[in-house]
């Protein structure tokens, strides 16, 4: 019988089935499973012992006692509705401005021939990577309503009688906020709206569109993917937030969710249970937001980069093209320069914040912080957790992209399970690793390390490293790889020369995120690090928990030149690669 006969026959048909019953299973590949296996125990098993802890009231150490006393102690707590209130109110108002200055600088930087793009970019850059903690002190520095510098200027020009403006406030954490959610925005969407191809901008005007409805009739809708990552990505980010919401709000008794279930976690004894049961609300909620982004993306097809053809020629602004220019250009030097600025000043403050008393400034500072030993152990431990979790996450990430959007058997449950790190706070996120790493055998031998603090940054940077090169694979059409392979062109050699390019700019941003989450992340590392894997993160924190504040901003600095120094290596090495104009 004929190969063409067999394939009619249905008896022939019948029997390869039947010797294959399992591709009716519709199971992933050995890979995949393995994949999933990996990423599931690392997201899952954290997860699972806090659900599981939620539901565990006795006191640390003693017997385990179950019951649900902790979900009604945690829904019934004295200002637990006050504070989702301020959480939800806090979380919109700052995504939707955000929204539209991110979404609207972003199309600057990479649409039109706005001068020196790349430079504003990487303003935003350092605005998302600089520490929030210190540059929240800087605020404190020029909006304190008693001794800020800009409140006292205001006042002595005689103009108000009171201090016009207040960082202790709902608008002043807002503000706090808008720098680094702004640059989330404009790191997340410029990317992708660099890779839109302009003949389909230039196709809707040659039929009779004006610019404004070619906006939003093609521009938008094809962007939606990166717009709805950088949305979902910005409310969860907004959700867990936890440092500036401390220190600002709590003067006036503002708590959001997350100080919360820190004030749960540091009562004597720590009430874990509760502070669990509040924390699964994040996750009903994401599930929620990414059950609504699958949904929509899966009924649409966004590829924009495809091997008929690729224009990337920018939008002339004409004379608009300077205002354009200056108002990036303040808006990046206000939310990262000036309070860079003024944290530098706080470290030569003999008391931090006080400007108007004799001879305030001195060197001592510096000396006594440059002269521990600790601060030099603190860096090694920063640049080996960066570097590690840096490169381990790039390929990590890479490969979950790219099996999720080449659409492999069980590639939905990989998406979802790369987003869950982000469904609990930083804090909670850093108990349940801890419990993990505790209870699990093969984890005991490296306790204490600095490989254990690489393995949680690896996790808690899942979500956005993932879904940031996801973003980018999606508009990369199947015809590239088809067009390359015609060529002659072998699989290696496609993905060398075609596809890699292409991501590497989303690459190196992940990278780059990997390796200042070392240096600014404490939530997450603050039960799991020693004395001898310690963090400048952390080494800050004790400073400040010490009422050390000079010493705290000094480190702060340091911080600071640190990620800017990694920051320019990445636009360096970024600027060699990718789609240029």
């Amino acid at each position: 019988m004929s190969e063409k006969s067999q394939a009619l026959d249905p008896t022939v048909r019948f029997e390869s089935t039947a010797a294959r019953p399992w591709r009716f299973l519709h199971l992933p590949s050995l890979p995949m499973l393995l994949l999933i296996v990996i990423v599931g125990f690392l997201v899952l098993t954290p997860l699972f012992l806090m659900i599981l802890n939620s539901f565990q009231t006795a006191r640390p150490g003693q017997p385990i006692v179950w019951g649900v006393e902790g979900w009604i102690k945690a829904f019934s707590t004295a200002g637990i509705v006050k504070a989702m209130t301020n959480t939800f109110t806090l979380a919109i108002a700052r995504q939707v401005i955000a929204l539209f200055i991110g979404s609207f600088f972003a199309w600057l930087v990479a649409r039109t021939d706005m001068p020196m793009k790349g430079t504003l970019e990487f303003l935003f850059w350092l605005s998302f990577f600089l520490p929030a903690l210190p540059q929240t002190m800087g605020w404190i520095l020029l909006l304190d309503p008693k001794y800020g510098l800009l409140n006292q200027a205001v006042m002595a020009t005689g103009l108000l009688s009171n201090p016009p403006f207040n960082i202790y406030s709902f608008w002043g954490i807002t503000w706090a906020h808008l720098g680094g959610t702004v640059a989330v925005k404009v790191m997340l969407l410029a990317p992708a709206f660099r890779n839109l191809d302009a003949s389909i901008e230039e196709a809707s005007r040659i039929s009779g569109a004006s610019g404004t409805r070619t906006f939003f009739r093609i521009f938008i809708p094809v962007m939606m993917p990166a717009i709805l990552v950088s949305t979902i990505l910005g409310i969860i980010r907004s959700l867990e937030a936890f440092e500036i919401e401390l220190l600002l709000g709590t003067p006036i008794g503002l708590q959001v969710f997350s100080t919360k279930i820190h004030e749960l976690v540091t009562w004597e004894p720590p009430q874990f249970a509760p502070a669990m049961a509040l924390s699964t609300i994040f996750l009903a909620l994401l599930l929620l937001m990414v059950a609504m982004q699958r949904g929509y993306i899966s009924k649409r097809s966004y590829a924009t980069v495809t091997g008929r053809g690729f224009s990337i020629r920018p939008t002339r602004l004409g004379v608009w093209r300077y205002p354009a220019f200056a108002v990036v250009l303040v808006f990046g030097l206000v939310i990262t320069v000036v309070p860079t600025i003024l944290l530098v000043a706080g470290t030569f403050m003999k008391l931090f914040g006080f400007f108007n008393i004799a001879d305030p400034w001195t060197l001592d500072n510096w000396r006594a912080t440059l002269s521990d030993p600790v601060l030099l152990r603190s860096l090694w431990n920063t640049i080996a957790i960066g570097i590690g979790s840096g490169i381990v996450g790039v390929l990590f990430y890479a490969l979950i992209a790219y099996v999720i959007v080449k659409k492999s058997r069980g590639a939905w449950l990989l998406d979802f399970l790369s987003w869950l790190p982000w469904s609990i706070p930083g804090i909670l996120l850093g108990v349940a690793l801890l419990w993990t790493f505790l209870q699990t055998k093969i984890f005991l031998p490296i306790y204490g390390t600095v490989y254990l603090l690489m393995i949680a940054m690896v996790i808690k940077s899942m979500p956005f490293g993932t879904q940031m090169i996801k973003s980018v694979l999606i508009q990369l059409g199947a015809d590239l790889e088809e067009a390359s392979k015609v060529c002659g062109a072998s699989s290696l050699d496609t993905f060398r020369r075609v596809i890699f390019p292409l991501i590497m700019p989303a690459l190196i941003t992940v990278g780059l995120v990997g390796f200042i989450s070392a240096a600014r992340d404490i939530s997450t590392v603050v039960l799991l690090g020693s004395g001898k894997s310690r963090t400048l993160s952390l080494l800050m924190l004790d400073f400040a928990a010490g009422a050390e504040f000079e010493k705290a901003t000094v480190v702060a600095v340091i911080i600071v030149a640190l990620v800017v120094a990694a920051a320019l290596f990445a636009r360096a090495l970024g600027g060699q690669v990718g789609v240029r104009e």
